[in-house]
């Protein structure tokens, strides 16, 4: 397997103010990367690597 490896930042702002919810841009390169068009859902995985937080994102497959 092929593994190819990109960095890409994005920064955080408040997505309403009553809630802890955040948003973020996607960045260019990753919605041309995942194919993403507006509207698509996006499926978030969490987890500790190493005691490191990771968190997976990709694009959810259509049901």
């Amino acid at each position: 397997m092929d593994v190819m490896s990109n960095s890409l930042e994005s920064k955080t702002a408040v997505a309403r103010p009553d809630s802890k919810s955040l948003r973020a841009t996607v960045p260019e390169g990753i919605v041309a990367f995942l194919g993403l068009a507006s509207g698509d859902t996006l499926d978030w995985k969490m987890e500790f690597r190493n005691n490191e937080r990771i968190v997976e994102v990709r694009k959810a497959r259509k049901k």
